[in-house]
């Protein structure tokens, strides 16, 4: 999704010092979202700069990491997401997926600021132009998918994501009646030391880039410090 600013998945009420439900400290929050900002900006450069030839090789090394993985899940249904400003173009792989029986659906925003809802896809399906004029199928009942990929522009060594800016991710994945197994994809130049994780964000169970995969356990959260 694409808002390019840090938003936590609910309007901010700065009266009552809360933000998504959780008191946080105004100061820290506009540090935290300042520094979100910046590092989105530099690691879109980062993947803009990448040719074509570049883009096709770290993408294809991608889906060769992500197979296994997904071969290793017991799941039917499985979101994806339409490739945009250089996202990894996962694609083939959802076509495969979708030949082999699995049902493929793709996020849609009903409305700014509210959850996802998914709905499937499949090569050829109609297609319509949602928020921000992202492709999205035209029609077809929301279903909730067992595996969720989100698209990285930044990742911690705790696994927290830094995406978009919007907070659908997380506003989606705190909504639905069972969290689905979650797994982040990008290229390894995504990868940094810390998002500084606020209360309501929710980290990947899975990493999986051009240069590998890994799994690890859900970290304390810690109080972010600038």
């Amino acid at each position: 999704m694409n808002d390019d600013v840090d938003l936590p998945g609910d309007p901010v009420c700065f009266a009552d010092k809360l933000v998504a439900g959780f008191v946080v400290d105004q100061q820290t929050f506009r540090d935290v979202s300042r520094f979100r900002t910046s590092e989105r900006t530099r690691l879109y450069e980062k993947r803009k700069g990448l040719n074509s030839a570049e883009r096709a090789e770290k993408t294809t090394a991608l889906i060769d990491q992500l197979r296994p993985v997904l071969e290793a899940a017991n799941f039917q249904t499985i979101s994806f997401y339409w490739p945009i400003r250089g996202e990894p173009d996962l694609r083939p792989l959802m076509a495969a997926l979708s030949k082999a029986g699995k049902t493929v659906l793709l996020p849609v925003v009903p409305e700014k600021q509210t959850p996802l809802i998914f709905r499937a896809w499949q090569p050829g399906c109609a297609m319509t132009r949602g928020l921000w004029n992202i492709p999205v199928p035209e029609e077809g009942a929301a279903q909730i998918p067992e595996v969720v990929i989100a698209p990285l522009v930044g990742v911690d060594s705790h696994f927290y994501r830094l995406g978009n800016g919007g907070g659908y991710y997380d506003r989606t994945l705190a909504s639905l009646p069972a969290k689905p197994l979650t797994i982040g994809v990008g290229f390894a130049f995504c990868r940094i030391p810390s998002i500084f994780p606020m209360p309501w964000d929710v980290p990947m169970d899975k990493v999986v880039l051009d240069t590998g995969a890994e799994t690890k356990g859900r970290a304390n959260r810690a109080s972010p410090q600038l």
